[in-house]
C-alpha cells in the first residue's frame, strides 16, 4: 500500500481550512490542519510534508515569520510553501512573499482548479522523491548483501531499478510540463516561481539517478544516501 503524502494547511480561520480541505480532497492525500504558525512549526517537527499552504495574515506569528522559521530549519527548508492571502498591497507585498521562500503567492479569492493543479504537482514530485530514496536504499541493501552473487545478477538488479526510476522521473517531468500548458494565462510570477522550484527538484532527482548508473563492474558509482 502506497503511503499518502501529507499537505499542511495553515490558517487561523476554521472556515478557510474547511474550504481548503474541500478543494484538495480530490487529491486523496492526508490533509493536516494548523490554526497558527506555532502549531504549524510543531507539526513540522515530527511529520514530513509534500507542500505547505500558508495564510499570510494570522494573529501572533504571521505567515512571513512562520515561513522564515521553516526555511531556517534544515529538516524543513526544502518544503515548498504556497502563500494564501486575502490582501493585496501590490508588487512589494508579493515580493516579500517570494523573499520569505514561497514558491507561489496566491490572492483570495483564488481559482480552486489552479490551486489544486499546483498542489498536485508538488505532491507528485514528493512521492517520486520518496520512491527514489526507497529504491536507492533497497539497491544499497542488495549490493551490500550481494557478495555471493554473480556480477551479472547484480548488474541485472541495478538495471531494473534504474529503469523504473527513470520512468518515474520522466512521469514527473511530463506532469510539470502539462501543468505549465494548462495554466495558460495564469502563468504569472507565481507560476514562474513554481516552475523554478520544480526544476531544482528535478535536477536533484536527475543527479541522484545518475549516481546510480552502474560502472564497468556493474555496481553503481555511488548510491545516494537518505536525507
Amino acid at each position: 500500500m502506497v503511503q499518502k503524502a501529507k499537505i499542511l494547511l495553515v490558517d487561523d480561520r476554521p472556515e478557510n481550512l474547511l474550504a481548503l480541505e474541500a478543494i484538495l480532497s480530490a487529491l486523496d492525500q492526508t490533509l493536516v490542519r494548523a490554526s497558527s504558525g506555532e502549531e504549524a512549526l510543531k507539526a513540522l517537527l515530527t511529520d514530513d510534508f509534500a507542500v505547505i499552504l500558508l495564510d499570510v495574515q494570522m494573529p501572533g506569528m504571521d505567515g512571513f515569520e512562520t515561513a522564515a522559521h521553516i526555511k531556517r530549519r534544515e529538516r524543513t527548508r526544502d518544503i515548498p510553501i504556497i502563500f494564501l492571502t486575502a490582501i493585496n498591497h501590490g508588487p512589494h507585498h508579493t515580493f516579500r512573499g517570494y523573499a520569505a521562500g514561497a514558491v507561489d503567492y496566491i490572492s483570495k479569492p483564488f481559482d480552486p482548479w489552479v490551486l489544486r493543479a499546483k498542489v498536485s504537482v508538488f505532491v507528485e514530485l514528493y512521492m517520486k522523491n520518496v520512491q527514489l530514496r526507497e529504491q536507492a536504499a533497497l539497491l544499497r541493501l542488495q549490493l551490500d548483501g550481494g557478495n555471493g552473487q554473480e556480477s551479472g545478477a547484480v548488474t541485472e538488479t541495478a538495471a531494473g531499478v534504474l529503469a523504473e526510476l527513470s520512468a518515474r522521473l520522466a512521469a514527473v517531468e511530463e506532469q510539470a510540463e502539462a501543468l505549465a500548458k494548462q495554466l495558460g494565462d495564469h502563468a504569472d510570477a507565481g507560476a514562474l516561481a513554481t516552475a523554478a522550484h520544480l526544476e531544482r527538484k528535478l535536477t536533484g532527482l536527475r543527479r541522484a539517478l545518475d549516481a546510480l548508473e552502474p560502472g564497468t563492474d556493474g555496481r553503481p558509482a555511488s548510491v545516494p544516501s537518505q536525507q
